[in-house]
């Protein structure tokens, strides 16, 4: 992050990063803890590590990591991921049409692995399909690279499809409480109103809400450009777990900590990703990072999908087929012949 970025978060946690000093010793600045704690989330190094840089004790260190991520999360969640409201909505879609050319979108659902030391007396529940033990970081990613909500913590044995079905985000939309605006008609259409929709991969299941794509197989010209469209929209949530993973760099490799601590360090590196985000914007050095992420990708059965998804996903084909839904510049049929 920049200077500026960093003095203006110092500023906004201050007050709870402040120790009064004793007659036995003087408290450690808050700039200093900080410091450290932003230092081990950019780099990943060992708090062993750590002690060598600062001079500080390892205990102490551990100390300072955990009470300042905590500050972090406490400050800095209602400013940097505030509850979406509708008008939120319609402006993460406008941003979605504008730049992936995919209408009526709310954002791009996926989940990501977070390698972790495997605790003790755990089983299998925290091993994955990848061969090592993780959490799971399920996200929804705008058309700025930004998270707008996240589910940490999930066991890495679990599909992502399962995350998100009992996750508290997965039950507000089954509920309609994400204050969702109103169906509206596609951009230039006749048709009926299309509900708004979050673009997911194959491992979710079709619902009105959810949008995946056609099956791999029998794919007319109609069916691939709906999972070209589709899958434009998509990578945004792809795109915003590899800046996240390249900037903090505690995501390349096992997080030392227990499962509680190391939810912590997600929710804060999250917290972080969205404030440098909205700070910093959206400078080359950001765009220029490797986009590749250890993206999970399920591909367990789903559920049969209901008739008001496939009605959606129909509706959302015949638009993109149509002379009004198809992009400006070149047609989508010519791009998905190749």
């Amino acid at each position: 992050m920049s200077i500026e970025t960093f003095d203006y978060l110092l500023i906004c946690l201050h007050p709870d990063l402040n120790f009064m000093d004793t007659w036995m010793r003087r408290s450690i600045s808050p700039e200093q803890r900080l410091l450290v704690t932003l230092r081990f989330l950019a780099t990943g190094n060992s708090f062993a590590s750590l002690h060598f840089e600062f001079l500080l004790g390892i205990s102490t260190i551990s100390g300072i990591v955990c009470h300042t991520c905590k500050v972090i999360w406490q400050r800095l969640r209602e400013a940097v991921m505030p509850t979406p409201t509708a008008a939120d909505w319609l402006r993460i879609a406008d941003g979605f049409y504008q730049s992936a050319q995919f209408p009526n979108c709310i954002g791009a659902l996926d989940g990501k692995h977070i390698r972790v030391k495997k605790p003790p007396h755990s089983g299998s529940r925290y091993f994955n399909y990848k061969q090592y033990f993780s959490v799971v970081l399920m996200a929804l990613a705008d058309s700025n690279y930004k998270f707008v909500i996240v589910d940490i913590g999930a066991y890495g044995s679990t599909s992502d499809s399962r995350i998100f079905s009992v996750s508290r985000m997965g039950e507000r939309l089954r509920q309609t409480q994400l204050a969702l605006p109103e169906p509206s008609r596609l951009p230039g259409s006749a048709g009926p109103p299309a509900p708004f929709v979050i673009v997911v991969d194959e491992g979710f299941a079709l619902s009105p809400h959810l949008m995946r794509p056609f099956p791999r197989r029998d794919l007319d010209v109609r069916k691939r450009i709906l999972n070209y469209r589709l899958t434009r929209a998509r990578r945004y949530v792809e795109c915003a777990f590899g800046i996240l993973s390249n900037k903090w760099r505690v995501f390349q490799s096992s997080i030392q900590m227990k499962p509680d601590n190391a939810t912590l360090v997600i929710q804060v590196c999250v917290m972080l990703h969205n404030f440098t985000r909205i700070h910093d914007a959206s400078t080359d050095a950001d765009l220029g990072l490797n986009m590749t992420s250890s993206v999970s990708l399920d591909l367990s059965r789903p559920g049969r999908p209901g008739t008001a998804g496939l009605a959606v996903r129909e509706l959302f084909a015949d638009y993109f087929s149509s002379p009004e839904g198809a992009l400006s510049w070149q047609m989508d049929a010519i791009r998905v012949s190749r």
